[in-house]
């Protein structure tokens, strides 16, 4: 069966130096050649010719391209009036245009991607640091889509054991061995919690990771948000209680984004709006990867009124160009004013992060859907765990076995829905 052939521009919307109109399907080459001042095109050679009388253009040939279909890439002059009028011509002929993100469906569709590997795509796009390129490159490489194969695979093998034995009910034997099963689980439940618990650190590096400044009024917090970014960005008082709400701003440092977020002071009011200030402070360190906890350095040390328990976070002396700053040695000390400290802070911030990172090739989750059917997953294992350990009957324990293969398979493609289809492509720009 033919399919439709369809046509964008894949470069950027807006006026360039060049344009490529990308045109994908089994009748991509009939229609290009009929507007091409040359015969044939030879496969992937560029081929420098005229579009009717339109413009001079490269045109390039892959009988299997990106979608696995027969593509034909033109490039022409970055003007609007010729891009569009290229466009018209070719949907005249018999294409048209094309839908966000078909291209990279297409790809899917025809295996030369699986579903992970087309999000990786758009992530790969969407990159503006080196740490979220090498994330967007690692997985669109399959490596992540591997392991989860893999992992699919185990358990679709003792699926398959476990129904042959629904095959064999009447004569009670057992092909499926439970204490090898419960191995399996084992394994299988680990490598699932870490590819959860890696969420928060791969969605940080694909977001920008949250940095709370909090600390009492007039700790400085507004000055360091500002000395930070080399911009005036937040109002700087000494009237405490100026901030009364967080402000976020991003910047990166050695490839990493961090997003930091400048937060009210610290104590108790009588104000309403400053103690609405106050209570986000506290949620903006809850939602925080790291937490920088700033303390006047001309004033005694008194512990922190907020529990960071749980939290990656430091001390961070300030004022420390005041002849009545106490410096203590170990402890970081910076002068928004004078920029003291500020390299070594930027630098504790790198490090702490990147000593989370661990190694560059380290398998991490950074998809939101990803994240929630990976969670489907463990608790189905949860399941069939409690039923083997509760004597429960082969084919209720395959009942939740093929629930985690589902959610596993909805990761990768295995199993899919025109819905979940639309939700993963519709976020992709038209060209793409």
């Amino acid at each position: 069966m033919k399919s439709d052939t369809i046509v964008a521009i894949s470069t950027p919307r807006g006026v360039g130096g060049i344009a490529v109109a990308r045109l994908s399907g089994d009748e991509a080459l009939a229609i290009a050649l009929r507007h091409l001042s040359v015969k044939t095109l030879a496969s992937h050679h560029a081929v420098y010719c005229r579009f009717d009388e339109l413009d001079d253009v490269v045109a390039t040939y892959f009988p299997k391209g990106y979608t696995g279909e027969p593509t034909v890439e033109i490039s022409c002059h970055g003007s609007l009036y010729v891009q569009q009028a290229l466009l018209q011509t070719l949907v005249d002929d018999g294409a048209r245009l094309a839908e966000a993100g078909e291209f990279t469906r297409r790809a899917f569709l025809n295996g030369r991607l699986d579903l992970s590997q087309a999000e990786a795509v758009a992530d790969l796009i969407d990159s503006v640091t080196p740490a979220q390129h090498r994330l967007a490159v690692s997985q669109l490489r399959g490596g992540y889509a591997q392991k989860l194969k893999e992992l699919r695979q185990q358990l679709l093998d003792f699926t398959s054991l476990l129904e042959l034995e629904l095959d064999f009910s009447q004569e009670d034997v057992e092909f499926a061995d439970r204490s090898q099963l419960r191995k399996i689980l084992s394994t299988l439940h680990f490598q699932i919690s870490t590819l959860i618990a890696s969420f928060s650190l791969g969605n940080a590096i694909k977001r920008g990771v949250p940095v709370a400044i909090v600390g009492k009024p007039n700790a400085g917090k507004s000055s360091l948000l500002n000395a930070l970014l080399g911009d005036d960005r937040a109002i700087v008082s000494d009237l405490p209680g100026t901030t009364r709400d967080t402000i976020e701003e991003t910047l990166t440092l050695d490839g990493i984004t961090f997003r930091f977020i400048d937060t009210a002071g610290l104590r108790h009011s009588d104000d309403q709006v400053e103690t609405l200030g106050v209570e986000r402070s506290r949620k903006a360190v809850a939602q925080a990867d790291i937490v920088l906890y700033l303390h006047d350095a001309t004033t005694p040390w008194t512990e922190p009124d907020i529990d960071l328990a749980d939290k990656t976070f430091f001390v961070v002396h300030t004022k420390a160009d005041i002849p009545t700053a106490v410096e203590r040695v170990g402890e970081l000390f910076i002068s928004t004013k004078t920029g003291y400290g500020l390299d070594a802070l930027k630098q504790k911030i790198i490090d702490t992060f990147r000593s989370r990172m661990g190694k560059e090739n380290d398998i991490m989750l950074t998809n939101a859907r990803h994240y929630e059917a990976l969670g489907r997953v463990k608790q189905a294992l949860d399941a069939v765990a409690q039923g083997l350990d509760g004597g429960i009957p082969a084919d209720l324990v395959a009942v939740d076995l093929r629930d985690a293969l589902y959610h596993l398979g909805t990761i990768t493609g295995e199993v899919t829905s025109e819905e979940m289809l639309g939700n993963v492509f519709g976020r992709f720009c038209i060209g793409k």
